[in-house]
């Protein structure tokens, strides 16, 4: 057998060490031979390993020729690595002094081979009991250097590779059940190692949700308490990091899944709908999300339901909710931003966006935008379409998350109810879970924020902006101008500006053309390319793009580095078209071509690369009269 050791790691010195040094490593490694209950006949053959390099070793003539052909064999430019023939009646010793040198990896492998036919030993001898020994203690050893490396998924392969072996040997029970306990807490470490994968990894991806599932399931549930390995607090520190990378569809699916026996996943249901609903331009899904936060009959939502009705162009039941939600905290709040209860709305509806809904998805990217938001045609739509009288109730079984819905009034739901707090502590039923601490927790929470008092500028923003809300409002809600037909006057066309020629970084035009917004947007991929290298950028990142934006490539890149991995991406924009502009805001439809590949620590690729042709919808905005990037999605 040739084990991929040479003499010095073998006895455990290094090549520097005098005779002395040696010759007590050598006594100090008999004396201390590993007691987890090898055979005599094992132990005495790793002594004579032991003893057969430390005559080598001790040899001058002997070792300068062994070093000489270790320097040979490291300047041939081949891969090839030091071995040693052992005699296979030592095998089994060398492949435990191969353990001892820290080779968990190579001796787990070697061993499991030597286990499987032809070459597997007679049942019941003393080789077969030493073998899966050794197969079973380098099967830890070497799932807790991969976990230490901080590769969860190979290490929960080389575990469950080790459990079936065990159960196939009908030996060591007690091994077998250390092997299942490392597998029950690798199992965290898994989905988050599964989620943090790219997109396009859709069955390592499934495999990370399946064990999300399983792990919540065993737990109870969210509010759970079933599982001793990790106690409420450690699991929601874990929960709020790993969805960052689940996207918003999967969170709606997962929560909506939950629901019925939590309070906070029906919760975060409703949230993530209303995420989903505003960046994409869905209203039918913040529909259902209201229509969900509503039967929860929780105390305390209203102000949130003001939120949502607005976001569906019923002002004047969100004016009703938020008086009769709001406390008096967040009336003198409301009162600071703007004398008008429409821009006071408006104000706390942006604040509630950006700080509780749309942060926390893998692939969602929005702006808290209201004016955007009322002049998308779909908005339009649905808002004009259900400003009309209550007509007889329709269910349709076939809309998304299965929202019976009515015509004109709110839909039937299914979901369980929130129970209100009601104990002073605010515990609901004694459980010693509080509802309302676990979601501010995880940064869901259905308090409203305590805010300094803005300033003149703070509050002068927030009217002007619900003014153009109001202004979009009350165009899709009432009758519009017929459209230039015979004998009618045709709407004027304003004239296309004047192409300015491309600026540098930072652009500062006034009104960028095309060629501009495209140049400003290359430099923030070839920018965002540099960093998930690994490298830096040449362009200050704050010059292209705004802090979310910033947040989430820091984000990205940090869970690259915890896999010792980069990217290398490559991206060509073949179109740029400015779909609205205006004096701050800019949206553009961009098409292009992306390809990327991870590589390990090594350079090496990981996987398959992955090449898409991507439209995507850029939104930018000015401030301090420099353009950056400030959110993107997918273009329909």
């Amino acid at each position: 057998m040739e084990l991929p050791i040479d003499h010095f790691r073998l006895l455990g010195v290094s090549p520097t060490t005098d005779l002395q040094a040696l010759l007590h490593t050598l006594q100090q490694r008999i004396d201390r031979a590993p007691d987890q209950g090898f055979t005599q006949d094992t132990l005495l053959a790793r002594e004579e390993l032991l003893r057969a390099s430390a005559d080598l070793l001790s040899d001058a003539s002997r070792r300068q020729a062994y070093e000489s052909d270790l320097t040979a064999l490291a300047g041939s430019g081949q891969a090839v690595m030091p071995a040693l023939d052992v005699p296979t009646s030592k095998d089994v010793a060398g492949l435990l002094l191969l353990l001892e040198a820290g080779q968990a990896f190579e001796c787990f492998e070697i061993a499991c081979r030597a286990l499987q036919p032809p070459q597997a030993p007679a049942l019941g001898s003393t080789r077969e009991a030493d073998l899966t020994l050794l197969a079973g203690l380098a099967c830890l050893a070497a799932a807790a250097d991969l976990h230490q490396q901080r590769c969860y998924e190979a290490a929960a392969q080389t575990l469950q590779r080790g459990q079936q072996l065990l159960q196939r040997m009908g030996q060591l029970p007690a091994i077998r059940q250390q092997l299942s306990d490392e597998l029950d807490n690798l199992r965290p470490y898994r989905v988050l190692d599964l989620l943090s994968r790219n997109l396009t990894a859709q069955a390592e991806r499934a495999e990370g949700l399946a064990l999300l599932e399983a792990l919540v399931a065993r737990r109870g549930g969210l509010e759970g308490f079933g599982d001793p390995s990790m106690g409420p607090e450690e699991f929601q520190a874990f929960f709020k990091q790993i969805r960052a990378f689940l996207t918003v569809q999967e969170q709606v699916d997962l929560f909506s899944r939950w629901a019925p026996t939590s309070a906070a996943a029906d919760f975060l249901t409703s949230t993530a709908l209303t995420a989903s609903g505003f960046a994409q331009r869905k209203p039918e899904r913040i529909a259902a999300a209201r229509q969900r936060l509503e039967a929860s009959g929780q105390e305390g939502v209203q102000p949130l339901l003001a939120c949502q009705h607005l976001l569906l162009g019923q002002v004047e039941q969100a004016r009703a909710a938020f008086e009769q939600g709001a406390t008096p905290d967040l009336k003198r709040w409301a009162d600071q931003q703007s004398p008008d209860p429409l821009a006071q709305l408006c104000a706390y509806c942006r604040d509630w966006l950006a700080r509780d809904v749309l942060p926390g998805y893998r692939d969602l990217e929005a702006d808290p935008d209201l004016e955007a938001y009322f002049a998308d045609r779909d908005v339009q739509t649905y808002v004009e379409q259900h400003d009309r009288p209550p007509a007889p109730a329709v269910t349709d079984s076939t809309l998304p998350w299965g929202v019976a819905v009515d015509a004109g009034s709110p839909a039937d739901t299914t979901t369980q109810p929130l129970t209100p707090v009601n104990n002073d502590d605010g515990d609901v039923d004694g459980d010693g879970w509080n509802p309302a601490a676990w979601l501010e927790t995880m940064r869901f929470n259905w308090r409203w924020p305590q805010l300094e008092r803005p300033s003149r500028r703070t509050a002068t923003a927030a009217a002007v902006g619900a003014g153009v809300v109001l202004v979009a409002l009350a165009s899709v809600m009432r009758p519009r101008p017929p459209a230039p037909g015979p004998g009618r006057t045709p709407i004027p066309v304003q004239p296309t500006p004047t192409p300015v020629p491309p600026a540098t970084v930072p652009l500062r035009a006034e009104t960028p053309s095309e060629e501009q917004v495209q140049a400003l947007l290359e430099a923030w991929l070839d920018a965002k390319a540099s960093i998930l290298a690994g490298k830096n950028s040449r362009i200050p990142l704050e010059m292209l793009a705004r802090p979310t934006q910033l947040s989430r490539l820091e984000a990205e890149r940090a869970a690259d580095q915890a896999r010792g991995e980069t990217q290398t991406i490559s991206t060509a924009i073949t179109s740029v078209v400015i779909d609205e502009q205006s004096a701050n805001r800019i949206a553009a439809t961009v098409n292009l071509r992306y390809a990327d590949q991870r590589l390990n620590a090594k350079g090496d690729p990981q996987g398959e690369p992955t090449k898409l042709a991507l439209r995507n919808r850029y939104v930018f905005g000015r401030d301090g009269g420099i353009w950056r990037l400030v959110s993107f999605q997918k273009a329909p």
